[in-house]
């Protein structure tokens, strides 16, 4: 066997089964060994918890936070620097075997096994992490079931992660994702019990958005309805990528004044339509698409760039702006400057402002404006609007078109469908997904444009309380009597999590795409297909038929 690893968590996963030579996603076989050991220690960790809240023994902080960074350094294209994993895992093993300690002193028997009881250093962990991956469950269903849990997990983790850097933090749902963790792995579950828990994992995953909606609205204002520059200044600038709406303030506030410029790139964009940021002047638009563009994009851009989360592209090996790259939170990349938080969770960005003063400005790459701020609090203000509209027929359907982009052609699909959709439809879109057609001028229904873009892929969660207000307001029955469909692009993690919460809420017909998960085996999948209708997507000009009838 030739095989050096074996993932198969994202949706390009190598010929749609598994990497098993490098990661697809550029993550070397020894990187990929680093994270597999890091989810050893974070087993075992979890293990030990879960014994310890049985008996209602309170759990650190440090531990709650450890377990979400861990969860969300191994999400796809988040954490690149196999030495920083290596150092996790490390940490991981030692605040288990002090989760173990304090059991012991309290009279709790933590259970033997290999993830309580290894005690091997970091010399070790290739040779160990042979045995300690993806393919140690040897039964097909439950191992896909375990993984599509352990994927929702994930996807919950970076939503915590957020909140908790504005200060919002449930206990509840880290308890829900250690003992999930512990659950699946020293419990013989069966493929009823294991289904059962992917869609409390589900449920878990809508209130980890929610979480985090309240977290970015309390500290940062409701998204307003906005109009977004997509062109270029001619000044120094920063480019900001990620997720992690902190961070964009942080940096904000440290380059009031001093001209420099901010843009956001991908999943960053929708931070413009928060009313704190537009008090900043210096923040003057979106550069870029999605993230799987960033190699010729980042080279023209010339400033630094600050990844706060996933998604990072491995840099070509003669890529000039790797030098320019930095990174913080969960995120790495080798030869890249990581920076911390101090213990107030403040960052100094200062090492990127030298260096902007010292860049060329962006060469542009677009130009105009794109729409953005259409999550709940916006789509509500337009209700009498909406209703009106949908009542006299103008508006027949939302699609919901939320989820991730990717690089594979056949995500051209998504391009075609929305440039088919007809002028009594309107497509509810969030995450990086839009950039396939967020540009496109696909016009107005009255007053109401067609594409209507909540924000990040957490800001599904904006789509489901639209829809659970239009159930209201519509007087139906069922959500799934609605006039909305869902039409999901899938990537990663947080899509993952988004498509088990969505299934938690009973909603059906979800058709993802642009292929079904390779983690997801057979009997799974008629499972899915048979309780869910769940599907994947076709020919657009038939799918536009069957969704839209």
């Amino acid at each position: 066997m030739n095989e050096k690893m074996f993932c198969f968590q994202c949706q390009e996963t190598a010929k749609g089964t598994g990497c098993t030579l490098k990661g697809v996603c550029g993550k070397e076989a020894t990187t990929s060994a680093m994270m597999d050991m890091l989810l050893f220690s974070v087993r075992g960790l979890c293990i030990a918890t879960s014994m310890l809240r049985e008996k209602e023994i309170e759990i650190p902080e440090e531990v709650d936070r450890f377990v979400i960074d861990a969860l969300f350094t191994t999400i796809t294209n988040a954490n690149f620097d196999e030495q920083t994993i290596q150092h996790k895992a490390e940490k991981g093993f030692r605040l288990r075997d002090s989760m173990i300690k304090e059991a012991t002193k309290h009279g709790v028997k933590v259970p033997g096994f290999d993830e309580t009881m290894y005690s091997g250093k970091s010399d070790d962990f290739y040779k160990k992490s042979v045995d300690v991956g993806v393919l140690r469950e040897e039964r097909e269903d439950i191992r896909s079931l375990k993984e599509l849990i352990m994927y929702g997990l994930k996807g919950i983790s970076a939503y915590l992660d957020h909140a908790l850097n504005l200060g919002f933090k449930s206990r509840e749902s880290c308890a829900f994702i250690q003992n999930t963790i512990a659950a699946i792995t020293v419990k013989d579950l069966d493929m009823t019990q294991l289904i059962m828990l992917v869609l409390e994992t589900g449920s878990y995953g809508f209130k980890s958005m929610e979480l985090l909606d309240e977290a970015n609205t309390k500290t940062f204002g409701y998204p307003e309805a906005s109009y977004v520059n997509i062109g270029t200044m001619k000044r120094h600038a920063i480019l900001v990528s990620g997720h992690d709406l902190k961070d964009l303030e942080m940096l904000l506030e440290q380059t009031k004044g001093i001209g420099i410029d901010v843009y956001t790139h991908g999943e960053m964009l929708p931070a413009n339509a928060y009313p704190l940021f537009k008090k900043y002047p210096h923040l003057v638009g979106n550069y870029g698409n999605a993230w799987w563009r960033q190699k010729e994009e980042f080279e023209k851009f010339n400033g630094p760039i600050l990844m706060t989360t996933n998604c990072i592209v491995p840099p070509p090996p003669k890529a000039n702006y790797v030098k320019r790259m930095f990174t913080t939170n969960s995120a790495g990349y080798p030869g890249c400057k990581h920076i911390e938080a101090d213990e107030k969770g403040w960052k100094d960005f200062s090492d990127l402002i030298r260096l902007a003063y010292i860049c060329e400005p962006p060469e542009p790459i677009d130009e105009g404006t794109v729409t953005i701020g259409f999550a709940h609090h916006q789509i509500i203000k337009l209700g009498d609007e909406v209703l009106k509209a949908i009542k006299s027929g103008k508006i027949r359907k939302f699609v919901v078109m939320a989820g991730c982009d990717g690089r594979m052609k056949d995500r051209e699909y998504y391009t075609e469908f929305a440039k088919a959709v007809p002028d009594d439809v309107v497509i509810l879109t969030a995450g990086c997904a839009k950039y396939r057609y967020n540009k496109l001028n696909l016009g107005m229904i009255g007053d109401i444009p067609k594409v209507l873009d909540a924000g990040q892929c957490n800001d599904t969660y904006s789509l489901i309380m639209t829809a659970l207000w239009l159930k209201q307001k519509l007087g139906a029955d069922d959500i799934n009597d609605l006039p909305v469909v869902f039409n999901i692009a899938w990537y990663e993690q947080k899509a993952v999590i988004v498509l088990l919460a969505l299934l938690s809420l009973g909603i059906k017909n979800i058709h993802i795409g642009p292929t079904l998960p390779a983690f997801l085996s057979p009997n799974v999948r008629k499972v899915l297909v048979e309780k869910f209708n769940l599907g994947t997507i076709n020919k657009v000009d038939d799918d536009i038929k069957e969704m839209l009838a």
